[in-house]
C-alpha cells in the first residue's frame, strides 16, 4: 500500500502551538488549515494560516472540542489530516478514531494507544505490570468520598488527587489532612469534568522534594522507537510548568539511559506511534517513579528541538506518513542547553489569577543565534476568559546551562507587555535566583522562594515618578515636530515651547498616584525614541518608555508599568466603594453558588465557585456574617469586578 500523499493539513488548536505546527507545516510546502472559535475570528492562528473555518460558539465546548465540526471543517477545506496540537481533544481516543473512519490521517498515536495511556489509573497497572516503579496510590473504579478517604489513610497525609484523563494542572488538589479532602475532591472532580468530560480521580501519595524528570519518546510504524533524551520540568506553580530544561541538570548518563528505556519499554507495550512524553518523579536519591505518560506533543518540546537540532513537528508529520525514523538511538544528538519559560496572562501576586483583556502592548525579544520565541498573539489581539492563559514561550540555548540561563535573561529584558497582569517580572526573578543559577531544582522551588519571586507590591518610589513623569512629558506626539527628524525642535528632551518652566503633572500608575513637579529643563532624564536614560554622579542608566496613546509604558526594577494622567477632582468623586460587597476577580460564568440571601457564614467559607481559563475559583467571605444580598446565579457569565455577593 502506497504512502498517503498530504499536502493540506488542519490545526484542530490556537494559540501559539496552532501557529507553532503551522510554521513547519508551510516550511514542508503544505496548506495550512485554522479552525477558531467566534471569540477567535481574528485571533493570529487564524490570521496566519492559508484557509479558515469558523465552528462558532465562545466556550471550548462549543468550538474546539466539537469533534463533528472538526472533521468536517477538514473536509470542506481538503484537509487530508489533522494535527490536534496540545490540550483539547489531542489525548481523545475518541477524536482519533472519529478521524481514521473519516478517511484522514491522525497526527498523533493510534487511539489503543491514547485508551492506554489516556486514564491514569489503567496506564499506572500497565506500568507495574511491567515492572516500572510506581508512587504509591488508590487507581480504582470506586469514585465516592469514603473510598478516598480509607485510600487517602492508608497512604498517608499529605496526598494528591489527579483526574485520570487530564493533565496540565486541571483537576488536579493537594490535600493536607482529611478535614480538606472532601472539598478538594468536589472541586477537583468539577474541573475534570469541565476540562475533560471525565469526573474519575485517582489518589497518590504527594512526594516530597521530587524532581519531575521526563523522556520525549518517538516511535514510527516500523516499530522503531527512540528517546529524544529529557527534561527537567520540577518548576511549577498550581502543578502547572514554568519552566523547563534539557538536558536535566545532573542527570547522570546511566540514569538517562535507565529512564529512556524504561520509557521506550512503555511506549513499545502499547503499540505507539508518534511523539510521546514519559513522565516520572525523581527523588533525591536517584530514584524514579512513573507518573503518567503524555501521548501528544508536549508544551515544552522547543528545548528537546534546541539540544537535537530536530523538528519534532516535521517527524511527525514525516511519520504519519509511513516514513522511518530518520536516526538511530546512538545518533540522538545531545548539544548544550536549553531553558523555556512559559508566559502567561496572570496576577502572579494574586494567586496567580488569569488575566484577561488586550494586549496594548506586547514586543517580543530580538531575534538571534539561540534565541526562540513561540507566540499565539500580537499587540492589540485580546485574551479572553474562555482559554488558557498561555500567551507563549521564550527558548533560549547555550553551549552550557549558564550561557543558556543568561540568554533567556537578556531575553525576558527585552520582552514589553502592557495592558494586563503578566508573569514576565515573576519569570525573571526565578532564572535570576541563585538557586535556580545553581540548578537546586524541585517542585517545592517555587513555594520554597515564594518571598523572593513574589515580593509584596511597595509604593513606587521618588525616582521612578519623577523618571515617570519626564517620559509623560518627553512622549508626548503634540511637542514633536514629526515631518523633521533633524529639526531642533523635534528632539525629545531639554526646554520645550509652549511648557512653563516648572510644572505639575498628576499622573496615576496602577492605583497609586502622585502629583509630580516637572522641571522640562531637567537634562540628567532624558528619551531618545524608546529608551529613557537617567544619569546620576557620572552612572548613566537606561530603561524602557514606550508611549502608547494616552499611556506611557514604563519598565522599572523589572516590572513594565502603565501611568497614565489623571484628574484628581474627578478621582475624589469617583473613589468611593461599595462597602461589604464581593466582586468577580476576573471575567468567567459561574458554576456553583453555595449560599442564599441571609445566611450567616463564617469567615473563609465558600460563597461562589467562578470558572475561568478551564480553572475553578473561590469566592470566599473575608470575615464572618449575613449574606445580605446575591448578584448573580449559576451559568451566568459575569465579567471583572461585577458584584456577585453583598455580606453584612
Amino acid at each position: 500500500m502506497s504512502a498517503p500523499v498530504l499536502t493540506t493539513l488542519l490545526v484542530a488548536n490556537r494559540g501559539e502551538i496552532a501557529c507553532r505546527v503551522m510554521r513547519t507545516a508551510k516550511a514542508m510546502g503544505l496548506t495550512t488549515v485554522a479552525v477558531h472559535s467566534a471569540t477567535d475570528r481574528d485571533a493570529r492562528h487564524s490570521r496566519e494560516a492559508d484557509l479558515r473555518v469558523d465552528l462558532g460558539g465562545s466556550k471550548a465546548a462549543d468550538s474546539y472540542l466539537q469533534i463533528d465540526k472538526l472533521i468536517a471543517a477538514a473536509k470542506a477545506s481538503g484537509a487530508q489530516a489533522i494535527h490536534p496540537g496540545y490540550g483539547f481533544l489531542s489525548e481523545n481516543a475518541g477524536f482519533a478514531r472519529a478521524i481514521e473512519a473519516a478517511g484522514l490521517i491522525f497526527l498523533g498515536p493510534p487511539a489503543s494507544a491514547i485508551d492506554a495511556m489516556g486514564s491514569k489509573s489503567a496506564a499506572k497497572a500497565l506500568m507495574e505490570t511491567a515492572g516500572v516503579p510506581l508512587v504509591p496510590g488508590y487507581h480504582g473504579e470506586a469514585q465516592d468520598l469514603e473510598t478516598f478517604r480509607v485510600a487517602a489513610e492508608r497512604i498517608g497525609y499529605p496526598v494528591l488527587l489527579k483526574a485520570t484523563a487530564g493533565g496540565g494542572g486541571k483537576g488536579m488538589k493537594v490535600v493536607e489532612d482529611v478535614s480538606q479532602l472532601a472539598e478538594a475532591l468536589a472541586s477537583a472532580q468539577r474541573e475534570a469534568q469541565s476540562s475533560f468530560g471525565d469526573s474519575r480521580m485517582l489518589v497518590e501519595k504527594y512526594v516530597l522534594k521530587p524532581r519531575h524528570v521526563e523522556i520525549q519518546v518517538f516511535a514510527d510504524q516500523h516499530g522503531n522507537c527512540l528517546y529524544l533524551n529529557e527534561r527537567d520540568c520540577s518548576i511549577q506553580r498550581r502543578h502547572q510548568k514554568v519552566v523547563e530544561e534539557a538536558p536535566a541538570p545532573g542527570l547522570s548518563a546511566g540514569q538517562r539511559k535507565a529512564m529512556g528505556e524504561a520509557a521506550v519499554r512503555a511506549a513499545q507495550a502499547i503499540g505507539y506511534v508518534g511523539a510521546g512524553t514519559v513522565e516520572f518523579l525523581l527523588d533525591a536519591r536517584g530514584e524514579f517513579f512513573f507518573m503518567e505518560m503524555n501521548t501528544r506533543l508536549q508544551v515544552e518540546h522547543p528545548v528537546t528541538e534546541a539540544i537535537t537540532g530536530l523538528d519534532l513537528v516535521a517527524w511527525q508529520i514525516r511519520v504519519a506518513q509511513g516514513e522511518a525514523l530518520p536516526i538511530t538511538q546512538d545518533q540522538v544528538p545531545l548539544i548544550g542547553h536549553a531553558i523555556e519559560v512559559r508566559l502567561y496572562a496572570e496576577d502572579p501576586g494574586n494567586d496567580f489569577l488569569p488575566a484577561t483583556g488586550r494586549l496594548a502592548l506586547y514586543r517580543e525579544s530580538a531575534a538571534g543565534p539561540g534565541r526562540r520565541v513561540d507566540s499565539g498573539v500580537e499587540e492589540g489581539d485580546s485574551v479572553s476568559p474562555f482559554y488558557d492563559p498561555m500567551l507563549g514561550k521564550l527558548i533560549a540555548w547555550g553551549e552550557n546551562r549558564e550561557q543558556a540561563r543568561l540568554r533567556l535573561l537578556g531575553m525576558l529584558d527585552e520582552f514589553a507587555i502592557g495592558g494586563l497582569k503578566t508573569n514576565l517580572a515573576f519569570l525573571r526573578r526565578i532564572i535570576a535566583h541563585p538557586a535556580f543559577a545553581a540548578a537546586e531544582l524541585d517542585t517545592g522551588f517555587i513555594p520554597r522562594y515564594q518571598d523572593q519571586l513574589l515580593p509584596p507590591a511597595t509604593a513606587l518610589s521618588d525616582e521612578f515618578w519623577q523618571a515617570a513623569a519626564q517620559a509623560f512629558a518627553q512622549s508626548q506626539p503634540d511637542h514633536l515636530r514629526a515631518d523633521d527628524r533633524h529639526s531642533p525642535w523635534a528632539k525629545a528632551s531639554g526646554l520645550r515651547i509652549g511648557l512653563p518652566r516648572e510644572t505639575v503633572l498628576h499622573l496615576d500608575c496602577e492605583g497609586q498616584d502622585r502629583a509630580v513637579k516637572l522641571d522640562p529643563s531637567n537634562a540628567a532624564i532624558a528619551l531618545h525614541g524608546e529608551q529613557l536614560s537617567i544619569e546620576h554622579k557620572g552612572l548613566r542608566q537606561q530603561h524602557r518608555a514606550i508611549r502608547q496613546g494616552d499611556s506611557l509604558y514604563l519598565q522599572w526594577q523589572g516590572e513594565m508599568h502603565r501611568v497614565t494622567a489623571y484628574d484628581p477632582i474627578a478621582a475624589v468623586e469617583a473613589s468611593h466603594s461599595h462597602h461589604g460587597g464581593l466582586t468577580a476577580p476576573m471575567n468567567g460564568s459561574i458554576v456553583r453558588v453555595l449560599v442564599q440571601a441571609g445566611q450567616s457564614v463564617e469567615a473563609g467559607a465558600q460563597l461562589v465557585v467562578l470558572e475561568a481559563m478551564k480553572m475553578e475559583h473561590s469566592i470566599r467571605a473575608p470575615q464572618a456574617g449575613v449574606v445580605k444580598a446575591l448578584y448573580c446565579q449559576e451559568g451566568e457569565m459575569v465579567s471583572e469586578g461585577s458584584a456577585l455577593v453583598e455580606l453584612e
